[in-house]
């Protein structure tokens, strides 16, 4: 079982133990110089982590000539009536995770196309999703 601490002594910077990695976290009051991402910055990279390590297994077990993936993400807040999927409250915020996903390699469509479905089901994806 996977285990994470966070320890907070002053302000907003958070020191993170992550299977034995250490890490900062961080938020500016102000908008000014940080020591590290702050929390959204810190789940992007899991989901973008998570995305490029579930496409390369899976083109690895397949033999394809799959050099790089490059996995883009942003975060942003919309209200729920502007959302398509969403059940929330029509006046509740809601964020939304945009993704832009693409693959360098002497691939196919097809499989570009089978690597992006791919990476919709990496771990992470499937955490927040459910």
């Amino acid at each position: 079982m996977l285990k994470i601490t966070a320890r907070n002594e002053v302000g907003y910077q958070v020191e993170i133990e992550a299977d034995g990695h250490h890490l900062l976290a961080d938020e500016s009051p102000d908008g000014g110089p940080t020591s590290g991402p702050d929390p959204y910055a810190l789940l992007l990279a899991s989901l973008a982590a998570c995305k490029a390590m579930t496409v390369r297994m899976y083109a690895n077990r397949k033999g394809w000539p799959l050099e790089a993936i490059n996995v883009g993400l942003n975060i942003h807040k919309i209200y729920a009536r502007d959302c398509m999927d969403c059940e929330s409250d029509p006046e509740a915020k809601v964020d939304i995770i945009e993704e832009e996903l693409s693959f360098e390699g002497d691939l196919t469509d097809e499989q570009r196309e089978r690597l992006a479905w791919i990476a919709d089901r990496c771990p992470v994806h499937r955490s927040l999703t459910s």
